[in-house]
Order: C-alpha cells, then sequence, then structure tokens
C-alpha cells in the first residue's frame, strides 16, 4: 500500500446531521492505522483551501475525535464556493484577477504538502471535487480527491443513501411534534410544514413517515379533544408530485370541517416552476446563489401553499414552520454513524489505495459500497413516487398519488 503522508479534509455546502460525525472517523480511522500520518482540515470548505486557512490536527485532537459524533454542524466551517465560478471567486476576495481558482487550489494543496484530499459535502461539493479531481490528473499534480456524499436531499446519483439524511427526517419529525400542537392555538388553522429538498421529495416523505410514528407510539383522549386526527399528517406534497390545487383544496376542507385544523408538509422545492413563473411575470427579479440554484428562501414555497389552500379551505389563520435548520443542524443519529463510519473506513482505504472517487453504495452495482467515479455523481436524483412506505402513507391519509413535476391551477 502507498501510504499518505498528509491528508487534508474539508466540509462544504449547507449543514447535514453527519459533517462533524464525518470529520471525527476519519481521524479516529486514520489514527487508528497510523498516527504518524498528519491531518489538516481546511476551514470554510473551498474557501479555506484558496486561501491556505487550516487546522493542524494534534495529538490532542485525536484522543478526543470521538467527541464531534455528539454534535451537529461543522466545527471546521462550511462555504459555497465553486471553483469553476471564476467570478465569484474574484469578488469574494479568495483569487486575484486573471487567477484560475482550480490551480490556485491545486497549488496550495502542494504547498501544504497534501496528497490526500477528502471532500465531504452533497452534489455541488462532489461536483467542484470531481472538476478539481480532474485538474489535478491532467495537470499531473499527483493528489486523489476521496468525497463522502452528504445532503439531508438524499438526492445524488447514484448513491443510494447519503450521510445524515435518516437523522434529518427523524430531527424533522420531532421538530413537528411541538409544531403541529398550534393546531388548538386558534380555530380552522391551516399548519404548513416546509421541509428541506430542493429537487427531491425523499426527505418530506420520509419526516411524514417518521412523525407517524411518533403519532403510532401516543396514546389519546378523545373524549378530551385529544385526537390522533387533529395532529395527523392531512397532506404531503412534493417537487416529483402533480399537485391538482383544486382537488386537493375539497379533499382538505373536508378534513378542516370534521377536524377543525389541517396540517401539510411541504417541500422546499415543491412548486417553485410556477412560483418562479408567477415572479417573473411580475418583472421581479429571482434571486440565485454562485451555483445558478434558485434561493428557496426568497422564494418561499410554503407561504405559497399556504396562499393558495387557506382561502380555499377556509382557514382563519395560517401557521408556516419550516424545519430544515433545526433538522440539519442536528448531530448524526445511531443510524447514520454507522453508516458514516463504514464509508469513512472505506474513504481511508482508498486513501492508500490512490483511489478518487465518492464513497458510497452505488445504485447501479447492486448496492455495493464502493469508490463511486466523480464523473458519474450529479445532483437532482428524484424520489421513486412508487416507493412501498410512501404509498401507505398516501392511502392512510387518503391522497392521491401524482406523477409529474408541476403544480396544477
Amino acid at each position: 500500500m502507498n501510504k499518505p503522508k498528509k491528508v487534508a479534509i474539508l466540509t462544504a455546502g449547507g449543514l447535514a446531521p453527519c459533517l462533524n460525525s464525518a470529520i471525527g472517523s476519519l481521524i479516529e480511522r486514520y489514527t487508528e492505522i497510523d498516527p504518524t500520518i498528519e491531518i489538516i482540515c481546511y476551514r470554510s470548505g473551498y474557501k479555506g483551501l484558496l486561501l491556505g486557512d487550516f487546522y493542524t490536527v494534534t495529538p490532542a485532537i485525536r484522543e478526543k475525535a470521538g467527541l464531534l459524533h455528539r454534535f451537529g454542524g461543522s466545527v471546521i466551517g462550511n462555504s459555497r464556493v465553486k471553483l469553476t465560478n471564476v467570478k465569484d471567486c474574484i469578488k469574494r476576495g479568495l483569487v486575484q484577477e486573471g487567477q484560475d481558482p482550480q490551480k490556485v487550489a491545486a497549488d496550495q494543496l502542494i504547498k501544504d504538502g497534501v496528497d490526500i484530499l477528502h471532500t465531504i459535502g452533497g452534489d455541488d461539493t462532489n461536483t467542484a471535487a470531481a472538476d478539481l479531481a480532474a485538474f489535478l490528473a491532467k495537470n499531473n499534480y499527483g493528489l486523489s480527491v476521496i468525497g463522502l456524499p452528504k445532503t439531508v436531499d438524499n438526492d445524488v446519483f447514484p448513491i443510494k443513501q447519503s450521510l445524515g439524511a435518516w437523522t434529518a427526517a427523524e430531527q424533522g419529525a420531532r421538530y413537528f411534534w411541538n409544531v403541529v400542537a398550534e393546531n388548538n392555538s386558534n380555530p380552522r388553522m391551516l399548519i404548513v410544514h416546509e421541509v428541506m429538498g430542493r429537487s427531491c421529495g425523499w426527505l418530506t416523505a420520509a419526516t411524514a413517515v417518521e412523525y407517524r410514528k411518533l403519532l403510532d407510539r401516543a396514546e389519546w383522549l378523545p373524549e378530551l379533544g385529544l385526537d390522533r386526527a387533529t395532529y395527523e399528517v392531512h397532506g404531503v406534497f412534493i417537487p416529483e408530485m402533480t399537485v391538482d390545487l383544486a382537488a386537493e383544496a375539497k379533499r382538505l376542507r373536508a378534513v378542516m370541517d370534521k377536524v377543525d385544523c389541517v396540517n401539510i408538509f411541504v417541500s422546499e422545492g415543491a412548486g417553485v416552476e410556477s412560483i418562479v413563473a408567477e415572479m417573473q411575470a411580475k418583472g421581479q427579479e429571482v434571486p440565485r446563489d454562485a451555483f445558478g440554484h434558485v434561493k428557496l428562501d426568497a422564494v418561499n414555497p410554503g407561504k405559497w401553499f399556504g396562499d393558495q389552500f387557506a382561502e380555499m379551505i377556509g382557514a382563519e389563520k395560517t401557521l408556516v414552520q419550516k424545519s430544515g435548520y433545526f433538522a440539519r443542524a442536528s448531530a448524526a443519529n445511531v443510524e447514520d454513524i454507522r453508516l458514516i463510519k463504514s464509508c469513512a473506513d472505506l474513504a481511508v482505504e482508498c486513501a492508500f489505495r490512490r483511489e478518487s472517487g465518492v464513497i458510497g453504495h452505488d445504485d447501479d452495482q447492486n448496492f455495493v459500497l464502493r469508490a463511486i467515479e466523480f464523473p458519474r455523481i450529479k445532483g437532482g436524483k428524484p424520489f421513486d413516487l412508487d416507493t412501498g412506505w410512501f404509498n401507505q402513507t398516501l392511502t392512510e391519509i387518503g391522497q392521491a398519488k401524482g406523477s409529474k413535476v408541476e403544480v396544477g391551477h
């Protein structure tokens, strides 16, 4: 085996309940195998790499790396920096006019003595890692890049399960358990639970399922108004589904008339095309990030769905609550930590083999855990509407299943 001399770790993109655990797992595994291998962690993702700003992992840090499993977020910091977006990198002061950010990053890795770079992030992070890996290979830098797949959306091709997604669903359910009690703060209450998920509804669907497990375990007192029907999920709306607003409003109005409240789960990416079209028709600017994605907080799909339904179902009050920051900044749960550790262990093995790629269970190769080739990594993997547990959920709440990414009016 070709032992690495110096390893670098960075996290990038949005948070997910896996980042600290992944950092800790990598540090622990390298330390178990050979504590003489140097480790550094770039601050704030690719920003730190471009600026040569990093933490040095000392023996004291190695000894207490297990603490990271108990905390959410990323102790080494994140940022949304795209190395191929030269204008944005110049605007941020990360490179100078005329510089190529990829070359600056590659040269910094060489200057820092790094021969293995571990990137922990979603599709944008790993797309950036893929571009950097290709640049390094083309220009004979002799470095290997090994990614770990982080995204609460669970929407990375061809990875079966991204790190942190299970925890995010569990935490989103916990969040709504408190929020739903607002249903008795006002007659005819509409509560909209907006869940993260730009183009994939997996997290919204999984959060609804996890929340309903909490309902299954609860005891009820309907004689005094403590009735599961008022705590139930009455609708789930995700980007992959057709939503006939008129038909759904008719169904939900019947729920409102019966139990005096309606609770719906909405993906933050559901209906975005319709909302953007409305904004553009009004001459409004649609804010986008460095990767060209619509800024969902500015578009505000949860509010849009609330506005659409409120009058049609006769709601007296509408409450929109977003569990995204609560869920994504959580520490990883036991199930995710097992997945993270297995991926980190393989990532270290790949480092010794100088095998670049993104570690994950490969959808196209019988779900084998392997280093998936960077060119095959991309985001936007849709949630399969035929998934059994999702269909069972829709059947139990009395909602029809849609089939296409559109919103009907």
